[in-house]
């Protein structure tokens, strides 16, 4: 599984203080620790910026380069004027940058998509569409259709797609965690040659702290199963990513048999494996979520 870092990020107290005081070093000190946690790409969001993106954008591109020029960046903020500044002075690496996200809604992406292509950038194309949050995988898989034939004709061919369906908190929107499971299957049928990507830590926004390091995991084998490429995750959750990595065979193999109703006995697990057919049971909507649901 290919790893997006997430926590360059205007949410964070350190990295928002830093990115507003044009602060370099607890930005290149996040930059350098993605790298040693084994991200592969790492995501500098800005959030809407609105009053100085498109100056703050260019600016944390170069930053982040001076110390990890051989890691590819997401450009990620809702000001598109600062992810084609950010594109003008990116420096190329191995693998392409890439425009993260570019929705499922005409206004976005007839501008985004010729700009991406311009710098022969990959994108992600999310699947928000002119309603939201797709109903259920049927309507993620129209918009797909909508949103890669647009890029396409904008010169962007499928391999240089990253198709975000996007994950939802399995807390308030149980059902939603099986629809993009649902769609992921069907992701090669409709896009051959695409790429796959989600905002794992979605999945566990909202239930308690201990809790999100199992649900993040569990789903990202879940998708995984099914093709999903990447995840943008913690670079903190050093367990996720040993499962990422191919680290951690015996937890893949116990949520895959919880897939297929072939788990053991829970009383014949160690309490970690145990937890984990627990919660593909929440995720797959067999249980119902609870704050305690591991307790049960």
């Amino acid at each position: 599984m290919i790893l997006f870092g997430e926590s360059l990020n205007v949410i964070s107290k350190k990295i928002g203080k830093a990115f507003r005081e044009r602060d370099p070093k607890p930005i290149q000190e996040e930059a350098l620790e993605q790298k040693e946690k084994g991200m592969d790409y790492i995501d500098i969001n800005l959030g809407p910026a609105k009053k100085d993106g498109h100056e703050l954008m260019p600016w944390v591109v170069q930053v982040v380069q001076e110390v990890v020029p051989e890691i590819p960046l997401l450009l990620d903020t809702s000001n598109i004027q600062a992810i084609e500044e950010g594109l003008k002075v990116i420096k190329p690496c191995a693998k392409p940058h890439i425009v993260n996200s570019i929705m499922a809604r005409p206004e976005r992406y007839t501008v985004m998509l010729p700009m991406a292509a311009k710098y022969e950038a990959d994108i992600v194309a999310l699947m928000w569409g002119p309603d939201g949050l797709p109903r259920d995988e049927n309507e993620r898989a129209a918009l797909a259709v909508e949103l890669l034939y647009a890029a396409n004709e904008a010169g962007i061919p499928n391999e240089k797609i990253w198709v975000d369906g996007i994950v939802t908190p399995v807390n308030i929107q149980q059902q939603q965690c099986m629809s993009l499971l649902n769609f992921q299957m069907m992701l090669e049928d409709i896009a051959p040659g695409a790429m796959s990507t989600c905002g794992l830590s979605n999945i566990s926004n909202g239930p308690p702290v201990h809790l999100r390091p199992i649900l993040n995991t569990t789903y990202m084998i879940m998708l995984g199963r099914y093709g999903m490429k990447s995840v943008i995750s913690d670079p903190l959750d050093e367990g996720l990513t040993a499962v990422a990595k191919g680290k951690r065979q015996d937890i893949v193999d116990v949520v895959y048999q919880a897939m297929d109703g072939t788990a053991p006995d829970l009383s014949t697990l160690s309490k970690e494996l145990a937890d984990y057919v627990k919660t593909v049971r929440v995720i797959t909507g067999e249980q119902l979520f609870s704050d305690s649901y591991l307790e049960i």
